[in-house]
């Protein structure tokens, strides 16, 4: 898939993948070693947790495996300029995360007539259909060759 092949609107979906207990505090204990992550009567204590959440970045590289199954499939890959992320609710144990892709913007490059620009929403949902990560890049895509 090209920039050309891409549109405002358009949506890509992929999942559902669960979160294990077992994987939250093995990815935090490695990454993330905050007893909220790492220990389940620490993190039911936490009053803003009140129970084992996933580091957001445990979040965010389940997310990005399932964005890669939603549109890895672009030319060249899944190629990130910068962009805002959020964490709204703390993905738990038990969890079923499946992504939505929305294109919102497509811009051809003025000065790489090779590439442009796309600005995609990709939101991180749980079973209950609640967003647990949005996260808002905008990412770079080559052109169909001429």
């Amino acid at each position: 898939m090209f920039l050309e092949d891409l549109s405002p609107g358009q949506i890509f979906r992929a999942g559902p993948v669960t979160v294990t207990a077992a994987e939250i505090i093995a990815f935090a204990a490695q990454y993330d070693p905050q007893p909220f992550h790492t220990d389940a009567v620490a993190a039911a204590a936490h009053p803003l947790f009140q129970g084992l959440a996933a580091s957001g970045w445990h979040t965010a590289a389940l997310s990005m495996r399932l964005v890669v199954q939603a549109i890895g499939h672009i030319q060249g890959g899944v190629i990130g300029a910068g962009g805002e992320l959020q964490w709204p609710r703390p993905t738990r144990p038990g969890d079923e995360l499946r992504v939505e892709v929305e294109v919102l913007e497509v811009l051809p490059s003025r000065s790489r007539p090779d590439r442009g620009s796309v600005m995609v929403r990709i939101t991180t949902l749980n079973q209950a259909n609640e967003a647990v990560q949005v996260f808002a890049p905008r990412m770079v895509v080559p052109r169909r060759p001429l």
